[in-house]
């Protein structure tokens, strides 16, 4: 079996496709979302990056431990009902009662 010694960054970057277009996206909501809470509608309408493409990263960025679901309450731009996103660390949520269940 082979190890990987990546860390969670690195190994989000190592999944890209063909250029740097994966890479460039990832960067830009990761740090989009480092100085805003927005949901992915919200990223969206101010990256250009579409939704499709941020639930994607979205994804990645929670399995790394990097993106936090803040509070999930009606969007601003749509109305529905979104979950509010944040890859600031001092934003996150506390986790402390999860981790006390196992």
């Amino acid at each position: 079996m082979r190890k990987h010694n990546l860390t969670p960054m690195q190994s989000l970057v190592t999944r890209q496709t063909k250029g740097n277009n994966h890479l460039n996206q990832l960067q830009t909501i990761f740090k989009f979302l480092q100085s805003h809470v927005a949901t992915a509608s919200m990223v969206s309408a101010e990256t250009g990056i579409p939704q499709k493409c941020i639930t994607r990263y979205k994804r990645d960025l929670e399995k790394a431990g990097r993106l936090w679901e803040v509070t999930r309450t009606n969007c601003k731009l749509t109305g529905f009902r979104a979950w509010y996103l944040t890859t600031d660390p001092e934003k996150a949520p506390n986790s402390s009662s999860q981790l006390s269940l196992f």
